[in-house]
């Protein structure tokens, strides 16, 4: 197990790391607050609809502006709390020509999806109850809006997709009225909803009164999120984005999320908060189609969906290309970050990922802090994913994608990553697998370098589906087979206490070197020149401090470098099955020749695990640090 300083109690939000300015717009790569747009409209909570949309005239909704915004424009929003759903009257034409929308430099903007309660009366103890009329929701009530779908589990009772907030913070769902009535914990505030034809009455636990603080209920499904397909090319930067009845996400129906692309395009979602969403914060998934929901949970179903999604402009030229990069995302009952098939050709990058799927209160098998179906010449980098129920989850069609330098701890009971069904080529290198459980792999052709695994790992062949393989760098089928496993490069890795001999009856051949394996941990037969050594403790420690997580351990230099040779797509060649190149991502040949800190490698005799730089005895490493 790793030791963990303070982290089991530690909260990143509850401590203020994520302040206003975290993710501010002076991080952004992209075009800045400065720079020349064709137009830049303002929006202001004091503004009116009315105006021209002007620094000194500006409009009071996004959506005002939105209506007027064309490629090359950009919507600066000003401080203050955006109560709308946002959805974009068009797209932008090019990456040079995208229509941006951005908080205002330095200026904190919030948008809900949700609405503040008040009129709330005392029932009993720590119970009130408020009285809606339905008229105000509109054609939407989250209250009588059940969450349903494909490979989802209601644990034998309803759930909806709206929410209680006070303080902007969730209370739980209850699944009886008297349970809110005559609670049985009071350490779990819980709220539950009756919708009638002409009123929706919900009772709640408040440990004050609920008139007197922010108490607010969802009212949007959305925030921002296009209703048709196809709206391309958009930058949605520096917001705090929250509150969202989100629906359930499989992979096999429309994925509506907090914010989502729905089908399109090249869009750029950077330097966002984003949290409290029912099922999903961001969304780069499917369109919706009269065949949502319809798979029967099965492998044939997904296929039908793929079968589609090619008849509906699943390609390159057309959807994905999107990224994903410096957000924060949290409170999410399903997914952080989903995409199925449109997420193609994308990059999720620097984020912050936490308190996904953490309360479980109902099942399905799409809970993951990131979850991909199709991650095609795909980048997953940078990213600190944190007490998720599992941290990255691959499923169906990972080719071409990378995994690099990416921070795992405290996730479960699920692993940091999840492969499934995959056939590669696919690349994991220089991440940190801290959780208990670090890998499974159900799929073959992967390459596992320069990692530092500290948990277990799971070897699980499948036989009975047979899931595509594609063209390269397309979403061109190109042929189908099952998963005998093996087939997959591990080099250069230090594992602490991790055993590998799970592969030791692998039905593919497996490829193996430079590995180090500490702390009991055991090498697979196939691993003929592995370094072990039992008795060496590394005492791998996380520690917290204001603005930054380091990481301690224990090494011997000597050792890491003992029987490693450079990782090249000159050394590991192409897949068994897809017969596919190991390429990087961008489909430029494979070359790890940087750490996690990104130091440059030695060129002939790079060192095992994450860290190309170590010293005899204790070792600390910044492995994340605050931004801005």
């Amino acid at each position: 197990m790793i030791k963990r300083r303070d982290f089991l109690k530690f909260s990143l939000m509850g401590a203020g790391l994520f302040s206003t300015g975290l993710y501010s717009c002076a991080n952004s790569s992209s075009k800045g607050q400065t720079a020349e747009f064709n137009n830049v409209y303002h929006v202001s909570v004091d503004g009116n609809d009315g105006n021209d949309g002007s620094r000194s005239n500006p409009f009071k909704t996004i959506m005002a502006a939105s209506a007027v915004a064309k490629p090359g424009d950009a919507i600066t929003v000003h401080e203050g709390t955006y109560r709308e759903r946002i959805n974009p009257v068009r797209g932008g034409i090019s990456d040079q020509k995208r229509i941006t929308y951005q908080a205002a430099q330095g200026e904190k903007v919030v948008i809900k999806g949700s609405e503040v309660i008040t009129g709330w009366e005392k029932v009993n103890g720590d119970t009130w109850k408020v009285v809606i009329p339905n008229s105000f929701f509109g054609d939407f009530n989250p209250y009588s809006d059940i969450i349903y779908g494909d490979w989802f589990y209601d644990m034998g009772r309803k759930h909806h997709t709206g929410a209680v907030y006070i303080n902007e913070h969730w209370l739980t769902e209850a699944a009886h009225r008297d349970e809110v009535l005559n609670p049985a914990d009071a350490d779990t505030p819980l709220w539950f909803a009756e919708v009638d034809p002409n009123e929706t009455t919900i009772w709640a636990h408040f440990d004050v009164n609920p008139n007197q603080v922010e108490t607010e209920i969802n009212v949007r499904q959305a925030i921002f999120y296009p209703e048709k397909t196809g709206v391309n090319y958009l930058t949605v930067r520096g917001f705090t984005m929250m509150h969202a009845a989100t629906p359930w996400a499989p992979p096999t129906a429309e994925q509506i999320g907090l914010i989502g692309t729905n089908w399109s395009k090249g869009w750029i979602i950077e330097n966002n908060d984003i949290k409290y969403a029912t099922c999903v914060a961001v969304t780069l998934g499917k369109y919706g189609d009269e065949w949502d929901n319809k798979s029967e949970d099965s492998a044939e179903g997904y296929v039908m969906t793929i079968e589609r999604a090619l008849e509906n402009g699943w390609s390159k030229d057309k959807i994905g290309s999107h990224v994903v990069r410096n957000n924060h995302i949290s409170h999410c009952e399903q997914a952080g970050i989903v995409g199925s098939l449109g997420a193609v050709f994308s990059s999720i990058t620097g984020n912050e990922i936490h308190d996904i799927h953490i309360r479980r209160l109902f099942g399905g098998h799409e809970m993951s802090g990131i979850k991909i179906h199709g991650a095609v010449d795909f980048l997953i980098e940078d990213n600190h994913i944190y007490r998720t129920y599992r941290g990255i989850w691959m499923d169906w069609m990972t080719q071409g994608a990378r995994i690099t330098r990416n921070l795992f701890y405290d996730n479960g009971p699920e692993q940091d990553l999840y492969f499934e069904v995959n056939h590669g080529p696919f690349v994991v290198d220089n991440n940190l697998f801290l959780s208990e459980r670090a890998l499974k792999d159900r799929s073959q052709g992967g390459v596992y370098a320069h990692n530092l695994i500290a948990g277990s790992m799971k070897f699980w062949p499948e036989l009975y589906r047979e899931t595509p393989y594609l063209q390269p760098h397309s979403t061109e089928i190109k042929g189908f087979d099952n998963h005998p496993g093996g087939d997959s490069h591990y080099y250069n890795n230090i594992f602490v206490g991790t055993k590998l001999d799970i592969y030791d009856d692998a039905e593919q051949p497996m490829h193996m070197a430079g590995n180090v394996y500490l702390a009991d941990g055991k090498p697979s037969k196939h691993d003929e020149a592995a370094v072990v050594l039992p008795d060496f403790k590394p005492e791998v420690t996380l520690v917290q401090e204001t603005n930054k997580v380091k990481l301690q351990m224990r090494m011997e230099s000597s050792f890491t470098t003992e029987s490693t040779t450079p990782v090249t797509s000159d050394r590991v060649g192409e897949t068994l099955i897809s017969g596919e190149p190991y390429l990087d991502h961008d489909g430029n040949p494979l070359k790890i020749d940087t750490d996690y800190l990104k130091v440059t490698r030695n060129v002939n005799r790079p060192a095992a695990g994450a860290f190309e730089k170590v010293a005899d005895g204790k070792n600390t490493f910044t492995v994340w640090e605050r931004k801005g």
